[in-house]
């Protein structure tokens, strides 16, 4: 039988695993029940009933969170030499092309969001294959391939992200640190999953938000009434 440590007994004496609750409490108590000695994330997980094999109930979308995600962001921008400045100005810590393009082909990819625009994307597709698997090809519907390179970054920095329905039809996205209030947490959660019941495909049938769990870094889930969030 696998023992249950100290720490997982007292997590487990704060909440019930078999009961749902609302919004609101799982965001109180995500805090309470994190034990690490760094801020902890914390993360939504959300069960669509779509299937993602069919183009026509793909969910992806963008969604800025009103207290963004308590982590900083790094922002690369590839560009011509002409948007260099106004990406600067709006906080990007790598800015360039060419010299980020061999370097990323060598293997770097020590940033968050990379932004570019469509006149370059010619030389940006080619790095798909390392790209691409870790979630960072810019794409025109993430806003991340845009002529507007100043608002493109000033947006992600304020706590703007992308998401994407995965194979098993799940959406997993930060919405905060633990040391968030709890109604700035709720805010965020509850900002995504208003996105999410919007995003809602034509095709999709039967009951689409299926499941809610918040949970923050190493701790159980916190299963969510979803009916009470999407009434």
């Amino acid at each position: 039988m696998k023992r249950v440590s100290k720490k997982r007994k007292e997590v487990l004496s704060k909440f019930d695993l078999t009961k749902t609750y609302t919004l609101s409490e799982a965001c109180d108590l995500v805090k309470g029940i994190s034990t690490t000695k760094f801020d902890a994330s914390v993360d939504i997980c959300v069960r669509l009933g779509v299937d993602p094999r069919k183009a026509n109930q793909m969910v992806r979308g963008t969604v800025a969170l009103p207290h963004g995600t308590g982590k900083d962001i790094k922002v690369l921008v590839l560009c011509t030499p002409d948007k260099e400045k106004e990406a600067i100005d709006a906080g990007a810590e790598y800015v360039g092309l060419d010299d980020y393009i061999e370097k990323i082909k060598g293997g770097w990819t020590d940033i968050d969001v990379i932004i570019t625009m469509p006149s370059v994307m010619g030389k940006v597709g080619a790095l798909g294959r390392v790209l691409g698997p870790r979630g960072l090809m810019p794409n025109p519907k993430t806003g991340t391939v845009t002529m507007d390179i100043g608002k493109a970054v000033t947006e992600v920095k304020a706590g703007k992200i992308d998401f994407k329905v995965d194979k098993y039809g799940i959406i997993h996205s930060s919405v905060g640190k633990v040391s968030f209030e709890g109604d700035k947490i709720h805010e965020n959660a509850n900002e995504l999953i208003q996105t999410l019941v919007k995003l809602k495909p034509s095709a999709a049938k039967g009951t689409y938000i299926k499941s809610i769990y918040l949970s923050s870094t190493m701790s159980p889930g916190i299963q969510i009434d979803a009916k009470s969030v999407t009434a």
